[in-house]
């Protein structure tokens, strides 16, 4: 069916409130909070923060899941395990014995209530391995929390993948793109060699997956190689893997709200409504490209102690400011980050005619954050903020992942994955 729609203004605003009402929850990929009264969602393997959750079969590798529940009332909340196609669509026609070991719709029992905080939460956090299942194959996976004290909402969606590393993947970064040359862009190379997996069609049964910054907006899916060989595949000065190169990260950490830390112009404490409020720098147009290490979109939860952070660590409004070179019509301001899980109008900028500024208001955790800005047109695409610059020496992380799904078989495999940083 073809849905025609009348290009007026109302009908154009109306179809830009809906994409980005609805968009992220078309394009997952990334874990995400489904309730509000849900925060701080936390996904690592092995508390490696600034990575991709990313496991190997058969390791020793832990995947570490916590969230905080904004209120001091215990929720029953179960985990559920989903295998999922590379699309992160369900997998069907597989039983649950051939991916898991054990059980699953596990009960949380690991939870503590915050100590000494202004803003009243419960800490949840969860394992997978556990004492009481275990993945027994590669590939995504998809793991839902269920919230049977409130009808069993699905209120966190949690998203990763296991890889059974029989494919070696080679990633190459070059600001000598097909484009410009130490311009505004950077191209990637890539290659997969098939050691002993027997791959006879590499069309039909080879998946490839190419991103930036662990970004899923605007990552580089199945791209035809250049190269194909009886030993593997290679992609050299493919127009279709170059990437805006963006720009360094903003950052700032807050980690007592009694004084301003890194990154912050102040903070304070409204005495009426009982809260923090920490205002990061002001962002305005980048004409040149500055070095400044970040943590490419990361952030971890801590304080000024570091001890006991999941649950004394309080909670401040962020008060997100951007002195833009004009107004933008028909398209949105968005800030965007690994951290930026909830629902998509938080992240959403508003423009202030009066002070001629976008802003946005978060309540966020006690730590450290990185965040870029970004345009989200109508058409749900996103592209570099003008005021941001896009610079070829931005220090940037790629990741490649590859699947593989073998003649007759019901499912694809992860078998190969690899990220490498640019500086």
């Amino acid at each position: 069916m073809t849905l025609f729609i009348p290009k007026t203004e109302n009908m154009k605003k109306i179809l830009f409130l809906f994409l980005i009402t609805f968009l992220p929850l078309v394009i997952s990929g990334k874990s995400r909070i489904l309730q509000d009264n849900f925060k701080s969602l936390q996904v690592m393997v092995n508390q490696q923060w600034l990575s991709m959750p990313v496991m190997t079969l058969g390791s020793s590798d832990e995947l570490n899941v916590g969230f905080d529940e904004l209120s001091h009332n215990y929720h029953r909340l179960i985990m559920h395990l989903e295998p999922c196609n590379p699309d992160w669509t369900p997998v069907e026609g597989i039983f649950e014995s051939d991916w898991l070991e054990g059980f699953n719709d596990l009960p949380i029992e690991d939870y503590e209530n915050s100590l000494n905080t202004t803003v009243l939460y419960t800490h949840y956090q969860l394992q997978i391995p556990n004492d009481q299942c275990r993945l027994r194959a590669s590939g995504n996976y998809k793991l839902s929390v269920i919230d049977e004290d409130n009808d069993n909402q699905e209120v966190i969606v949690v998203e990763f993948r296991v890889v059974e590393p029989l494919m070696n993947v080679g990633l190459g970064i070059t600001t000598n793109t097909d484009i410009d040359h130490n311009g505004r862009c950077q191209q990637v190379s890539m290659s997969v060699n098939y050691n002993d997996v027997r791959v006879t069609r590499h069309n039909e049964q080879i998946q490839t997956f190419v991103l930036q910054n662990c970004r899923e907006d605007n990552m580089k899916t199945n791209i035809p190689p250049t190269q194909i060989t009886p030993q593997g595949l290679r992609w050299e000065h493919s127009r279709s893997l170059i990437f805006d190169a963006g720009n360094e990260y903003h950052k700032f950490e807050v980690l007592d709200p009694s004084h301003a830390t890194m990154g912050l112009e102040r903070i304070y404490w409204d005495e009426e409504e009982r809260h923090y409020h920490a205002f990061p720098i002001l962002c305005e147009p980048r004409r040149n490209y500055i070095y400044d290490e970040d943590a490419d979109g990361s952030f971890i939860i801590r304080n000024s102690d570091n001890i006991e952070t999941d649950n004394t660590s309080d909670y401040v409004y962020i008060h997100y400011r951007l002195k833009p070179l004009r107004r933008y019509e028909h398209t949105s301001i968005i800030i965007d980050g690994y951290w930026t899980t909830e629902a998509a109008d938080t992240y959403k900028m508003e423009y202030d005619e009066s002070q001629q500024l976008y802003h946005a208001t978060i309540l966020q955790k006690l730590g450290y954050y990185n965040y870029q800005l970004l345009m989200l047109d109508a058409d749900g695409l996103t592209h570099p903020l003008p005021e941001e610059g896009s610079f070829f020496q931005t220090e940037n992380r790629y990741q490649a992942f590859v699947y593989f799904k073998g003649v007759g078989a019901r499912s694809w495999q992860l078998l190969g994955y690899q990220e490498v940083v640019f500086k």
